[in-house]
């Protein structure tokens, strides 16, 4: 029982100190996965929000996001044609099909908030609201990630290896051990002593 309990303590302690990779929200029929944003250059006052939703009913639509962190908030329309980047505002918001999916992503539908007063910061949220035409409003989280173009964290080694330990079963535990690589140098150069001519 005791070691039952520290197991799970331990991965309670390992996940919580991670961010969190992916949350959800439930309003009726609709499933709002995960929705994210990217933090902004000091000074930046436009900033980018995206999200997926899945619909298990009928058809809807995704009216307007509003927060308090922008004066005003639209949902865009990102193309790409003749090498040419264009981008709208959806006036009449986005359309979820019945049994559907809607994606907010980078390069296509998204949010775009403006006029931000402070930036978003990496780690934090920032609060909205989803209004949709027929299932109704939902607060919502915004998770704010590294800038766009930053590469995304690497795992710690220390935590992975924890979970995997904790995970199997004790007869199948092993010590393991990770030796670092090899570097192999040439030897410095010796110099050559020239004794003079006589």
């Amino acid at each position: 029982m005791k070691k039952t309990f520290i197991r799970a303590a331990v991965m309670a302690a390992i996940f919580a100190a991670a961010p969190a990779l992916a949350h959800e929200y439930k309003l009726g029929q609709i499933e709002i996965d995960h929705p994210y944003s990217r933090a902004m250059l000091p000074g930046a006052a436009v900033g980018g929000g995206y999200l997926k939703i899945v619909n298990h009913g009928e058809a809807d639509r995704l009216l307007r996001v509003t927060t308090s962190r922008a004066k005003s908030t639209q949902l865009h329309e990102m193309q790409m044609g003749d090498d040419v980047m264009t981008m709208r505002e959806m006036t009449d918001g986005l359309e979820i099909p019945a049994h559907g999916v809607l994606e907010l992503k980078p390069g296509a539908f998204h949010v775009m908030f403006m006029n931000v007063a402070e930036p978003f910061k990496e780690g934090e949220r920032v609060k909205a609201t989803l209004t949709f035409e027929k299932a109704g409003s939902v607060d919502v989280d915004f998770v704010v990630g590294a800038p766009a173009g930053a590469p995304p964290p690497m795992p710690s080694m220390r935590a992975a290896m924890t979970i995997w330990r904790i995970s199997m079963p004790r007869r199948m535990r092993t010590p393991i051990m990770i030796t670092p690589p090899i570097i192999c140098r040439p030897p410095p150069a010796i110099p050559r002593r020239i004794s003079p001519r006589s």
